[in-house]
């Protein structure tokens, strides 16, 4: 018989254990909710506007200092913090899950994309390489400099509370950097966890500065504070596209610097030759795993006309049977929405496609699996006739959109015709096909994969998109670029004045 969870009181067990002082999170003014029950689990003290400049402040000061230690030894306390991350892995997974409704494996999988980038961050300590650049002056040298930027602003979103802060924190730290952290509201309890597992990290490394690492508790008036701040150079934004549209215009207006990582209107092209079990696998999680509420869930799905009525009615079965459930207390593999609202958005763009016409196969509550006041919903397959209406707009739950095509044009002319340009993927066993779609006339989006789903991608590789994605770069190849400052040098060790471009200036 399944245990049941008193998932106030298991919260509670995980924050005592990671050492998260009680009085950040009982007393306070701002409600902590659960969407495993929809109860409330926590009250936490928040940070008040006119408190901000303050942190800031002492963030920047910290980063005075931790700029001039050398990158290896900031890299040390990374690996620290990897360390801490792996002896804690098991109850901020399980934390994850109460907060953000997410199943234990996904959970886990988060912690373990923070313990990642902190291996791949380590090693890019040893790796901030600028260029040597040929010079057109004898007795001349040019080359690239790369150095800190300054107090590095997050802005991390619900669905992966602790795994975008990572991304960010940890090579923002090896940069020289130092971090001020706005959570969404709806997952304050994460963040509080994570600040309590570096400080462990930070009191092993012994003589890293005070205020190199601040969490900000609170609703929109704190991040716009913060945004503002004269003292933050850069801000990495992870949110809604409308999010993006107020961020970044207030950063451009005083010059800072942005990364959005913001909507994804995924999708995916299945095409004759494409093996099928394999595509129904990727499908399936990409487009129900984490209760769609993911940037990157597939939410556009372009089969082609010869395999149809084959792949169709297999992913009706997998919708119709998939199970649905308490993440504390059952092996589901889709739990819940993350509140009312969630609900309420997915039901208006079934609405909304139902009378553009399309044919839904589930999308109804699902009453047994949890308390009255939490959303666990059936995701919703929705045949369409066309690409209209609601298909155009990411609406953040377990909806995917299926549309036949007949040629690959019709369907990379289709895939193209959002506004957002996240993610996407081809299954085909065509190389022309899977090539063209990785071409500069293939896919418009950031991140574009054969025969994977939309969804899962590792640290290694930049992540981010297009369009009204944002554009902005977070956790691997050369993002690290982003958080640093970089400066052309030029040194003279001849003992003349040659100048560029044969200009001549003689003074006598």
């Amino acid at each position: 018989m399944t245990k049941k969870v008193d998932v106030k009181v298991e919260a509670a067990r995980i924050l005592d254990a990671l050492g998260v002082a009680r009085s950040a999170w009982t007393g306070g003014d701002m409600a902590s909710f659960s969407p495993v029950s929809g109860e409330e689990i926590a009250r936490l003290k928040t940070t008040q506007a006119a408190e901000v400049g303050k942190i800031i402040d002492a963030a920047h000061d910290a980063f005075g200092q931790w700029r001039n230690v050398p990158a290896p030894r900031r890299g040390e306390l990374v690996r620290l913090l990897g360390e801490e991350l792996r002896a804690s892995k098991a109850d901020l997974g399980r934390l994850v899950s109460i907060e953000a409704g997410k199943i234990e494996s996904e959970g886990l999988g988060e912690v373990q994309e923070m313990i990642d980038i902190c291996d791949f961050a380590v090693g890019l300590s040893r790796q901030l390489y600028g260029l040597t650049i040929a010079t057109e002056r004898p007795g001349h040298r040019m080359m690239e400099t790369w150095h800190p930027l300054g107090v590095v602003g997050i802005i991390s979103a619900f669905n992966f509370p602790v795994a975008v802060w990572s991304w960010n924190a940890a090579l923002a730290l090896v940069c020289g950097n130092a971090v001020v952290w706005k959570p969404s509201e709806k997952t304050p309890l994460t963040a509080l966890a994570c600040q309590a597992i570096l400080d462990r990290a930070l009191a092993r490394f012994g003589d890293a500065p005070k205020a190199l690492s601040q969490v900000l508790i609170g609703d929109r008036h704190v991040g716009e504070a913060m945004v503002d701040h004269p003292r933050v150079a850069l801000v990495s934004a992870t949110g809604s596209t409308r999010m993006g549209r107020e961020v970044g215009p207030r950063l451009a207006k005083r010059f800072a610097r942005s990364i959005l990582e913001l909507g994804g209107n995924n999708a995916g092209i299945v095409c004759p030759s494409a093996d099928l079990d394999m595509a129904l696998r990727a499908i399936a999680f990409g487009a129900m795993g984490t209760a769609g509420q993911r940037c990157t869930t597939l939410r556009r799905l372009f089969v082609h006309e010869s395999v149809y009525d084959d792949l169709v009615p297999r992913l009706k079965k997998a919708y119709a049977s998939v199970s649905i459930g308490n993440p504390l207390e059952t092996g589901a593999l889709v739990g819940p929405l993350v509140d009312k609202a969630a609900f309420d958005g997915m039901q208006k763009a079934l609405g909304a496609a139902k009378a553009a016409g399309g044919t839904i196969t589930g999308g109804d509550r699902v009453a047994d699996a949890g308390a009255d006041t939490a959303y666990y919903v059936r995701p919703a397959l929705v045949e369409m006739p066309v690409q209209t209406g609601p298909v155009l707009e990411e609406t953040f739950a377990p909806i995917l959109y299926v549309m036949r095509y007949g040629s690959l044009d019709e369907a990379l002319e289709q895939h193209n015709a959002v506004s957002a340009g996240l993610s996407s993927s081809i299954f085909t066993l065509d190389m022309r096909e899977a090539e063209r779609f990785l071409s500069a006339e293939g896919s418009d989006c950031g991140i574009a994969n054969v025969n994977i789903g939309t969804s899962g991608a590792e640290i290694g590789g930049a992540f981010g998109g297009e369009k009204e994605t944002g554009g902005g770069r977070e956790s691997g190849s050369d993002a690290w670029k982003a958080y640093m400052r970089r400066a052309t040098n030029t040194v003279n060790y001849s003992k003349a004045l040659p100048l560029a471009q044969g200009v001549s200036f003689d003074i006598g």
